[in-house]
């Protein structure tokens, strides 16, 4: 027989621990202040020693429930995991898929109609990751180009899909200059949490950046949008964009370079070896590639 807590207390416990006061877990779990609190305790009391210390008006974590929460995150996050994993076989064939939202918005959504046109009786589900915090959420695939960020063993299984080039891009008229080994501008927009697009630039084309001021913003969709408002230079992989420069809202006063990375789909799940996995990630190479 198991020797574990009741569930309940440690949802109490994990989720006290994660946001850090008791009535925001409460509100969390749907449960009053005074029914988290005393999960808590008796959770305590279970253990034999405390898990959290006085902070004020507050609890903290002390070292061993540091140590539990550990343990009891990474058990409810594949317990999640499992459960939206079974819910979406139950309601057929799909494939949970990880991105950004930059990706997501200017590429992947509006060509959906063509994979659901070639697998109509294939679910997705879409999640948003981020470069300062990449965030599963239990998705079986996460595309990306720059995964600097990622495990060099998460980097190591990426299955490759296709080129990447970027490029600097501003709305028609602003003022740049473009000279055999530089690029002038007034201002430059660069992504707060990454700068591999500008860096690989720059390398790679063999031409550097120069500008009197910089605008940073967390996503590269709003960089991209304040090159759209006339506020700067920004760098964006070329397929992100490829919609604005043909319609004349963007110019690419240096054209798009060519990276030594490749767009990729780093598998977190055995399921897109087979079934609707595989097929998406066909679909997605053909496209990409």
């Amino acid at each position: 027989m198991r020797q574990l807590p009741p569930l309940s207390t440690l949802r109490a416990f994990e989720a006290t621990a994660r946001l850090g006061s008791v009535t925001r877990a409460g509100a969390e779990l749907g449960r009053t202040h005074g029914a988290v609190s005393r999960q808590i305790r008796s959770l305590q009391e279970a253990a034999g020693c405390a898990l959290f210390d006085k902070a004020g008006t507050g609890l903290r974590l002390n070292a061993r429930g540091e140590a539990l929460l550990r343990v009891v995150a990474e058990a409810l996050d594949g317990l999640e995991g499992g459960w939206a994993r079974l819910l979406e076989e139950a309601r057929g064939p799909a494939v949970h898929v990880a991105c950004s939202a930059t990706f997501a918005m200017r590429w992947l959504v509006p060509r959906l109609g063509e994979f659901h046109q070639r697998h109509p009786g294939v679910l997705l589900r879409l999640s948003m990751t981020t470069a300062r915090e990449v965030r599963f959420e239990g998705a079986a695939l996460v595309i990306a180009w720059d995964r600097g960020s990622y495990p060099p063993a998460d980097q190591a299984r990426a299955i490759l899909l296709g080129p990447v080039a970027v490029g600097p891009v501003c709305a028609p008229g602003y003022p740049v200059q473009v000279e055999a080994g530089r690029l002038r501008m007034a201002v430059r927009i660069a992504h707060e949490h990454t700068g591999r697009a500008w860096d690989g630039w720059a390398a790679e084309s063999g031409r550097a950046a120069a500008w009197e001021e910089e605008l940073r913003f967390p996503h590269t969709h709003l960089c991209i949008g304040a090159a759209l408002a006339g506020l700067g230079v920004a760098v964006a992989e070329r397929r992100l964009v490829a919609e604005d420069v043909a319609a004349g809202r963007l110019v690419a006063p240096c054209g798009f370079t060519t990276l030594p990375e490749r767009w990729g789909a780093v598998p977190f799940s055995d399921s897109v070896e087979t079934g609707a996995g595989r097929e998406f990630v066909t679909w997605l190479r053909g496209a990409l590639g």
